[in-house]
C-alpha cells in the first residue's frame, strides 16, 4: 500500500507558511528573452569585411575573352518546353545581342527531345552540328581516358548546354559521347535550322563571329587577355613588348538594406523596465533577427548572393547523388588555392557523415574559434541553415576562399554611418505618434563580392538521403 502527501497531510492544521505563498514575496530569478531563430552565422563570421565607403564597391579584373557560360532558363506550357528568347544571350557566343525579335525567332527553331536513362544525346566521332541546351536531367560527357578506357570528362545538368560553337559553323567532329543519367529533356538547334534564319538573322552572324574571334586571342586559361613575355631564351633576343589590358566595364557591388521599425509603447519603457531595459531587450532580438536576414540575403539574393553568383565553371554535380568524399575532393579540385571553408547545410552535412560511415571513414575534428567543428582534408565544415533545401531533398555545399588578398570572397559593409549601433549597423530614433508609441528605424546595410571566379565553388544537387 503506497501512502501519498496528500494522505498524511489529511486532517492535519498547516503549521508554517506555504511555498505557493511565498513566492509573493520572493525575487524571481529570470532570463534575457530567448529566440530559437539565433544561429551561428559562421558565413558573416568568417568573411573579412571590407568598408564600402562610396555604399558601393567595384571589382576591377584583367580583360577576358570568354564571357557568357551561364545559365538558360524555360518556359514550359504542360509538358511543351520552351527557351526563354532573352535567356539564349547566356549562350557565350550570344552574349550582349539585343535584337529581341532575331532571338525569338531563334528561339523558335530549337527542337525538344526525351532521352532515357543510358541514351546517347551526342556521339564521339560524329559531325558536331547541332547546339543542345539541358532543359531537365543530368548528362555526363564520356571521353577515352589516357589508358584507352572509358572516362566522365564532366557532367551537364539543369540550364546547362554545350555545342554552342556550332553557331559559328558546323565543327569537325564531338570530341566527347554525352549520355543521359536520368530521365533528360533538351533542347536542340541543328546548324541547317540556324541556316534557316539567314533571312531574318540581322547582325547575328556579325556579333557571332566576332565573340568566336575573340575566343582566338592569346589568353590564359582563364579566358584573360595573355601577358606576353620570354622565359629560357639564351643570348639577345628581342623580348616581346606588352601590357595588361582591363575589363572596360567592371562589375560594382551596391551595399543592400534589410530594414524595419521597432515600435514600444511609452507605457512599456517607462513602468516596466527593471531589472531587464525593455527597449535594450526588443532592439536586441531585433538586431539578431537582422542579421540572420543579412546572412540568407549574402546566401540567396539574386544579385550578389554567393550562391546565384559563383561562375557556371565553378559549379559541380554529385557523382551519385548523396555528398561523397569523392564529391568534396572534387570541389577543392576547383577552388585549391588556399581553400578556407566549407560551408553546408546541418542536414547536408549529417548526409556526409553517413557516406563517411558507409566507408569507414572518421574525419578528424578541429579546434575553430573555440569550438570542435568537423572537417575534411584540414578543412572546416561549417553549418549553415541559409543553404536550401528544395522540395525533393537536394541542398549545395559551397568552398570560399576570403579576403581581398588572397581575391577571395569578402564581406561589404560602411562604418561610420549617422546612428550607428553596430559596425554596418544603425538604429535611427524616429519620435513618438499620437499613439504614445517609440518609433526605432533598424538598418544594416551589406553585400558581398567575389574578386575572382574561383574564390567559391559550389556542389549542386546533393541528395539528402533515399527512403528505405
Amino acid at each position: 500500500m503506497t501512502v501519498t502527501d496528500s494522505d498524511l497531510n489529511e486532517g492535519r492544521q498547516q503549521l508554517s507558511l506555504g511555498t505557493a505563498a511565498a513566492r509573493n514575496l520572493a525575487t524571481t530569478t529570470k532570463s534575457v528573452p530567448q529566440m530559437q531563430g539565433i544561429t551561428s552565422r559562421w558565413l558573416l563570421k568568417v568573411l573579412p569585411w571590407v568598408q564600402a565607403a562610396g555604399g558601393a564597391y567595384r571589382v576591377n579584373r584583367r580583360l577576358t575573352y570568354t564571357l557568357g557560360d551561364g545559365r538558360v532558363s524555360f518556359t514550359n506550357i504542360g509538358a511543351d518546353i520552351r527557351v526563354v528568347p532573352a535567356e539564349l544571350t547566356e549562350l557565350s557566343l550570344l552574349k550582349g545581342f539585343d535584337d529581341e525579335a532575331v532571338l525569338a525567332a531563334l528561339a523558335g527553331r530549337f527542337q525538344q527531345q526525351e532521352f532515357g536513362i543510358g541514351d546517347l544525346i551526342v556521339e564521339k566521332g560524329r559531325p558536331k552540328d547541332t547546339v543542345v541546351l539541358i532543359a531537365h536531367g543530368k548528362v555526363d560527357k564520356i571521353g577515352t581516358g589516357e589508358y584507352g578506357g572509358e572516362t566522365v570528362l564532366g557532367n551537364v545538368a539543369d540550364g546547362e548546354y554545350f555545342g554552342e560553337t556550332v553557331l559559328a559553323g558546323p565543327q569537325d567532329e564531338w570530341e566527347y559521347t554525352a549520355k543521359a543519367v536520368t530521365p533528360v529533356t533538351v533542347l536542340t538547334l541543328s546548324w541547317d535550322d540556324f541556316q534557316a534564319l539567314n533571312g531574318e538573322a540581322g547582325g547575328l552572324r556579325a556579333h557571332i563571329q566576332q565573340a568566336y574571334n575573340n575566343r582566338n586571342k592569346p589568353q590564359n586559361d582563364f579566358g584573360e587577355a595573355a601577358i606576353d613575355m620570354a622565359a629560357g631564351h639564351d643570348g639577345e633576343p628581342v623580348l616581346p613588348g606588352t601590357f595588361v589590358d582591363y575589363e572596360l566595364s567592371p562589375r560594382e557591388y551596391e551595399l543592400s538594406v534589410a530594414q524595419t521599425v521597432l515600435q514600444v509603447h511609452t507605457r512599456v519603457a517607462d513602468l516596466y523596465n527593471n531589472p531587464m531595459d525593455q527597449v535594450e531587450q526588443q532592439l536586441r532580438l531585433t538586431i539578431e533577427a537582422l542579421r540572420e536576414r543579412q546572412e540568407h540575403e549574402i546566401v540567396n539574393n539574386r544579385s550578389f548572393g554567393l550562391l546565384h553568383n559563383a561562375d557556371l565553371k565553378q559549379r559541380i554535380h554529385t557523382r551519385t547523388g548523396p555528398p561523397t568524399p569523392d564529391d568534396f575532393d572534387e570541389l577543392l579540385s576547383i577552388v585549391w588555392k588556399d581553400p578556407g571553408y566549407f560551408l553546408a547545410h546541418p542536414r547536408t552535412i549529417a548526409a556526409f557523415g553517413r557516406e563517411l560511415n558507409k566507408r569507414g571513414v572518421y574525419p578528424q575534428h578541429i579546434d575553430f574559434h573555440g569550438q570542435q567543428v568537423p572537417a575534411w582534408r584540414g578543412i572546416p565544415v561549417l553549418p549553415c541553415n541559409k543553404i536550401p533545401i528544395s522540395d525533393t531533398r537536394t541542398s549545395s555545399v559551397m568552398l570560399i576562399r576570403t579576403g581581398e588578398q588572397n581575391q577571395g570572397v569578402i564581406g561589404l559593409h560602411q562604418t561610420g554611418i549617422p546612428d550607428e549601433y553596430q559596425p554596418g549597423l544603425s538604429v535611427r530614433f524616429m519620435g513618438i505618434n499620437d499613439q504614445a508609441i517609440i518609433n526605432y528605424l533598424v538598418s544594416a546595410y551589406y553585400s558581398a563580392a567575389i574578386m575572382v571566379p574561383d574564390a567559391i565553388g559550389v556542389l549542386e544537387h546533393v541528395e539528402l538521403g533515399r527512403e528505405g
